[in-house]
């Protein structure tokens, strides 16, 4: 026991087979096999193998509405709005890496903004302003004002393409804008010296160079689509626009299992091929590594004339995607009626108020005991996962590089990164399909808060396990030899040595698993219930009762929590997120 690290290598990895591999494979297990109350539709006893549901989602008369319609609306989504990002995300990575523009940094941190908070907050922003009344509830701004905005504006592909589109261009700012950063300028004189055009040095100097870190970031936005759930059940939900999401919700809310496995199954392999196809452009893009030390240089390019229209364009699109949106949120919590800007029409009720005229939210949301309630729930689940993941994630980065058996290290990378390469939605339904029934000694866990807290540390263990292994890496064994001479044992040893050494790693294995589970929402919306809800839920629930204020009260909470608590891990690891993902 002075030296268990092997032993305790085995052990984490039994834990996380069970918690990652078990239910994705029982999640495949549930689309072969016939599911109770299935039994006399299909002619067969339960627990028998079957392929039924395959054949009901990919080739029966209803596999349109359950797979081909859904598959269609969430590929023409995504490419629509990697277009729209691209072309927006592209020119401003440029221009606050590579240019001399006004408020440069600033906008360097401030047009990332909506990549620190949930997608969906902007979807609600967008049913505020422009919900009309092909669905009930309160009206939105512009109808109440006398505009009428149609159905392909209020709802549907238009909306969330644009919603997504916003929501993804930090990825281009961050991966595409971290790429221009590095890039050697002096490659670009040495190109004009030798009488290179300017459109040569753009198309066989820089484009070939920035490919790989394009195409990855266009991947890795795909990758995100094909499993976001918040903004299509907002602007598609309400009018019957399923992606593939939304479609796995309505199977499982129906209680269509085995179909619900199948289009698990579908979201997880596209989201496979998605991230393999990212993997391997990490590996192509090191046929562009130029050779460079001290004397790389990465000078600004001089906008001229220029200047102002391309500061006015960066903040034009800060305006658009973060300005406006919380504005709306922000003055909807305090208005009685819509778009009403008298002075007489501003109130604090839907926060602070008592007495209310709704049915079931009586008091503002501040006085509410159901908010409380969720927000007491997403600390206790989220923060208790977050602490488990940090440590796990540590002790699999001591494992992976102290343990002298590489099969188990190389085992152990591979398993805490698998939930990378599965979406949250797919994810959350391969956990609802191993625990929502006793198996062995398990019992069933649906509608307890150990589900959730089980799912966020399998969930987040990408993240954790990739900042211990790191931080590992970099910790030699010499203090821990040193001390073994001395004869502290194996958990002194770690308590006095390898945790405060590696402290830095350890809050990051702590607050980005926090921050993430507290915007989340595709694990919460499958397997929370109303005694498990978290501020994400409650906020759905809230829109689906259709208390606008206070559902945006609610949103701008989350938002605001994600936020600065983006900022507070960038301050504790010392870190920019503007300066690059995964800096």
């Amino acid at each position: 026991m002075r030296e268990p690290t092997t032993l305790l290598g085995i052990l984490v990895a039994l834990l996380f087979a069970y918690l990652i591999i078990v239910p994705i494979a029982s999640l495949l297990v549930d689309a072969g096999r016939v599911q109770f109350g299935d039994e006399r539709r299909i002619g067969a006893a339960p627990g028998e193998w079957t392929l039924y549901y395959i054949s009901r989602a990919l080739f029966s008369p209803v596999a349109g509405n359950l797979f081909w319609a859904p598959l269609f609306n969430t590929l023409s989504v995504a490419i629509g709005a990697i277009t729209i990002s691209l072309a927006i995300g592209g020119p401003l990575a440029w221009l606050v890496s590579r240019t001399d523009m006004f408020a440069r940094r600033w906008f360097a941190t401030a047009l990332i903004v909506p990549f620190m908070l949930p997608a969906w907050t902007f979807a609600l922003a967008w049913t505020t302003l422009f919900k009309n009344r092909s669905v009930g509830g309160q009206l939105g701004w512009f109808e109440a004002m006398g505009f009428a905005p149609p159905d392909w504006l209020a709802y549907g592909q238009v909306p969330i393409t644009i919603i997504l589109a916003l929501n993804y261009i930090p990825f281009f700012i961050l991966l595409f804008g971290n790429a221009l950063r590095r890039f050697d300028s002096q490659l670009e004189d040495s190109a004009r010296m030798l009488g290179a055009r300017s459109s040569t040095v753009a198309f066989r100097i820089i484009g070939p160079m920035m490919l790989p870190a394009l195409m990855s970031a266009i991947i890795l936005a795909f990758a995100k689509c094909i499993g976001e759930f918040g903004v299509p059940y907002v602007l598609g939900l309400p009018v019957n626009y399923d992606l593939l999401a939304t479609g796995l919700y309505r199977s499982i809310s129906s209680r269509q299992t085995g179909v619900a496995a199948v289009l698990a199954a579908a979201i997880m392999l596209i989201g496979v091929i998605s991230l393999l196809i990212d993997a391997r452009l990490v590996r192509e893009a090191r046929k562009f590594v130029t050779v460079g030390a001290k004397g790389a240089m990465s000078r600004k390019s001089a906008l001229g004339p220029l200047r102002v229209p391309a500061t006015a364009f960066a903040a034009l699109i800060f305006l658009v995607s973060v300005g406006l949106p919380l504005l709306t949120l922000s003055l909807s919590t305090i208005m009685r009626v819509p778009a009403n800007f008298a002075w007489s029409n501003f109130t604090l009720d839907y926060w602070i108020g008592t007495d209310l005229e709704t049915v079931a939210l009586r008091t503002g949301i501040l006085l509410s005991p159901s908010l409380w309630s969720a927000a007491w729930n997403t600390l206790t689940i989220v923060g208790t996962a977050s602490i488990c993941s940090g440590l796990l994630g540590l002790l699999v980065g001591y494992v992976v590089v102290r343990t002298p058996v590489r099969p188990l290290a190389g085992f152990l990378r591979q398993v805490t990164f698998l939930p990378y390469l599965v979406p949250g939605i797919a994810f959350a339904a391969a956990y609802l399909s191993l625990f929502a029934v006793q198996r062995g000694p398990i019992p069933a866990l649906y509608g307890t808060a150990a589900i959730l807290l089980l799912a966020l540390v399998a969930d987040q263990m990408p993240y954790a396990s990739r900042a211990g292994i790191s931080a590992m890496m970099q910790l030699g064994k010499d203090p821990e030899e040193a001390a073994q001479i001395s004869g502290a044992g194996w958990l002194r040893r770690m308590a006095w040595i390898v945790v405060p050494v590696q402290k830095g790693a350890l809050v990051t294995g702590i607050l980005l698993p926090f921050i993430s589970g507290i915007k989340g929402l595709s694990l919460f919306v499958i397997l929370a219930v109303p005694a498990t809800d978290v501020l994400t839920t409650y906020s759905l629930r809230l829109v689906d009762y259709n208390y606008t204020q206070a559902a945006n009260a609610v949103v701008l909470i989350i938002a605001a929590i994600a936020y600065f608590g983006t900022l507070l891990a960038q301050k504790l690891t010392k870190t920019n997120l503007a300066d690059g993902l995964g800096t």
